[in-house]
């Protein structure tokens, strides 16, 4: 639902600028400000598939709670990539960074999963519970900038 809000949100924040700068529809050229936001918003909609992909794979495989708090980690921190992007584009950096190291947690979250799935699958151990302990003990550290 959060990620629904976001993208209205910004999908909102396009039609405002949209409408602000040119008074028209959605037209590509206009003002710097105009061109901030609708690039803000093509980045955000380019990495939505992937963020998705990965927070599903990540709570089915491995576990849940560890990835629903990365997820609501990565679109707090889309907005604020999303919102400093509105100033200068170097005010969007550690958004787009630390957006980085979450979807590189979910990954390797994912990988683990599927890691463990082939060690039952193939030799019969299961190393779920040890996997849930080391990325409920990890995922706070996805806080620290």
């Amino acid at each position: 639902i959060l990620s629904v809000f976001l993208t209205a949100f910004f999908a909102n924040k396009l039609e405002h600028e949209s409408k602000h700068c040119n008074g028209k529809g959605f037209q590509r050229q206009g003002s710097s400000c105009f061109d901030r936001v609708y690039t803000a918003n093509q980045n955000c909609g380019h990495t939505y598939p992937t963020f998705l992909a990965v927070l599903w794979c990540a709570g089915l495989l491995c576990s849940q709670a560890p990835a629903a708090f990365a997820g609501l980690m990565y679109l707090f921190v889309r907005q604020k990539y999303f919102v400093g992007y509105l100033g200068e584009r170097t005010q969007s950096t550690p958004g787009y960074l630390f957006g980085k190291r979450i979807i590189l947690f979910l990954f390797l979250m994912s990988v683990a999963g599927i890691f463990n799935y082939y060690l039952i699958f193939f030799f019969g151990s299961d190393f779920e519970i040890h996997i849930k302990t080391i990325t409920s003990a990890i995922s706070p550290l996805l806080l620290i900038p």
